[in-house]
């Protein structure tokens, strides 16, 4: 700091001629400076109504106590030019630490980089084996695809097709067999009948509940329970811990067949009126309209979710974080693979963008303010009262 105004040259003038003498021909400013101990001299000035302060940075090759010394020293510049002066040295650093530090963290995450990689890789060795494992080791019935514990077992766990069953052994499931299409085949009945437990499980479509019903039909009591992948998925897709999910969460079989055929009904009922009314018309005469069990399940977080508010429903069925308006089309790109938006308030056309956008095809909300747009299912909370 300078009471009065000086120029840098000033600056240097004095960190030379002030100390010059003072430490010795062995640390002499001048002479470090020519031998390269003592780099070029770095001054930055600012001036203020009438009076300068400013920086200086030197840099040294010397060690720990010969730059503390020449620190001391500086301080001991009183005057710079004309003008009365006071120089404080604020730090010695040592830029070799601090690169060094620089180093060790940039290290640490090439490391982690590294090891995150090789576990992947290792993970997707680990994958890639087992599915060659799984695919050796299935075996067939009359044709129909099954895991190595099919016939043994007293449980049977019966799918769709050949992939469904070498998915299922992936997750360590191996008494899964599948139907290879349409038609439950005799054999599969014989066997049927010397099992105490039987589960049907099926791809989240319509395909899927069409198949339930022909083994419905065709095992009769025998069919002990049903599971049906979330909508629009398929079992073969289905990850490890959604496989062990849904069988885990498996519903009696009566029950379920009963929901799907009330559905069925309710649907024949409905084309049944279309087909009475013009062609115009695509619903019956009171708007109503029958709302699956699932949408069903999924509408009840509504009333929970502060107004204006959305979640989505994740591909293992758990709800999300509730969401604004604001910041819905973030969450719904990060929300991969969710199967619905719940929306508590009017839907607008930019929510049914940001749903497809995201993949997302079934749209649950208080009330619809649009019609929607093609792809996306939209249900409102009155249907479901």
């Amino acid at each position: 700091k300078v009471d009065g105004t000086i120029q840098r040259k000033d600056a240097v003038g004095a960190i030379f001629g002030q100390t010059e003498g003072l430490l010795g021909d062995e640390l002499d400013l001048r002479s470090l400076q020519r031998s390269g101990r003592i780099g070029h001299v770095d001054v930055t000035l600012e001036s203020k109504k009438g009076k300068v302060s400013g920086t200086i940075e030197i840099p040294s090759s010397m060690d720990n106590v010969e730059s503390a010394i020449i620190g001391a020293a500086l301080e001991t510049i009183d005057r710079i030019g004309p003008c009365k002066a006071n120089l404080r040295v604020l730090e010695i650093t040592n830029i070799r630490s601090s690169l060094r530090a620089q180093v060790v963290e940039r290290a640490k995450d090439l490391l982690l980089d590294l090891v995150r990689s090789g576990a992947a890789d290792s993970k997707g060795v680990i994958e890639e084996v087992r599915s060659v494992l799984s695919a050796s080791e299935v075996t067939d019935i009359s044709g129909m695809t099954c895991g190595p514990n099919a016939k043994i077992s007293d449980a049977l766990i019966i799918v769709e097709g050949r992939n469904d069953v070498i998915n299922l052994m992936n997750a360590g499931v191996k008494n899964a067999i599948a139907v290879m299409g349409a038609g439950v085949a005799d054999e599969l009945v014989e066997l049927a009948q010397s099992k105490k437990q039987i589960t049907a499980f099926v791809d989240g479509d319509r395909g899927g509940r069409l198949i339930l019903l022909e083994l419905a039909g065709a095992l009769g009591d025998k069919l002990t329970h049903i599971s049906i992948a979330p909508i629009g998925r398929e079992v073969e897709h289905l990850e490890k811990k959604l496989i062990g999910k849904h069988l885990n969460q498996k519903e009696i079989a009566t029950r379920v067949v009963n929901r799907i055929e009330a559905e069925a009904a309710a649907d024949d009922a409905k084309a049944a009126r279309g087909r009475g009314r013009s062609h115009s018309a695509s619903k019956p005469e009171n708007g109503a309209r029958e709302v699956p069990a699932e949408i069903l399940s999924w509408a009840h977080h509504i009333p929970d979710l502060p107004k204006q508010k959305a979640v989505f429903v994740l591909d293992d069925e758990t709800i999300s974080e509730a969401v604004g308006a604001t910041k819905l089309a973030k969450a719904a790109k990060e929300s991969e693979g969710a199967l619905a938006l719940i929306f508590n308030g009017k839907v607008s056309k930019r929510i049914f963008e940001i749903a497809a956008e995201a993949n997302i095809n079934i749209v649950i909300a208080a009330s619809l303010g649009v019609e929607p747009i093609d792809g996306i299912d939209a249900y409102s909370f009155d249907e479901m009262e």
